[in-house]
């Protein structure tokens, strides 16, 4: 009980903090959009696929960076020149290499970004079963001594002071 009203104290003593749910914040101004709508969806669509080279964790979709609205841009010239969502994100990669791509394809330059996890993972597995074999294993618990053991063991002992 005392727990609960001193806990209750604390919570009516704390400032109160104003909680918002997380939402993206997109980065795409209203000089950058497309005046048609169904064009400015597919650059939308296409812009959240892509990495902001600058920011490396967010598409060009949600980054501020100057490259990213470069990129955005680019994306809808390409659009309004009628290239289809393939041809735009072909065209982006070609000049900036699948690094551009949120989730690039498995091919042979990127076999280890794909497969680094699971051989850490792996070696980690290894290297603990590795481990487990080598260390000493706990003898059982052993038989308590006879009067015949524990009188050899006192004699062997010695006196005590």
């Amino acid at each position: 009980m005392k727990r609960a009203l001193l806990a209750l104290a604390l919570m009516l003593a704390a400032p109160p903090v104003l909680v918002l749910p997380a939402a993206p914040a997109a980065a795409v101004l209203p000089d950058e959009m497309l005046k048609d709508a169904g064009q400015e969806a597919r650059a939308r669509a296409i812009s959240k696929d892509l990495r902001c080279v600058v920011c490396q964790n967010q598409s060009i979709d949600d980054s501020d960076a100057p490259l990213a609205r470069d990129l955005r841009l680019l994306v809808r010239e390409q659009i309004s020149q009628g290239k289809s969502d393939a041809e735009v994100r072909d065209y982006v990669v070609e000049r900036y290499g699948n690094f551009v791509l949120l989730k690039p394809p498995v091919e042979a330059d990127t076999l280890l970004l794909w497969g680094g996890p699971f051989a850490v993972l792996l070696l980690g597995a290894a290297g603990l079963i590795l481990w487990r074999r080598r260390a000493p294993v706990a003898a059982p618990d052993a038989a308590p001594l006879t009067e015949a053991e524990r009188a050899d063991l006192d004699r062997l002992a010695g006196p005590s002071n």
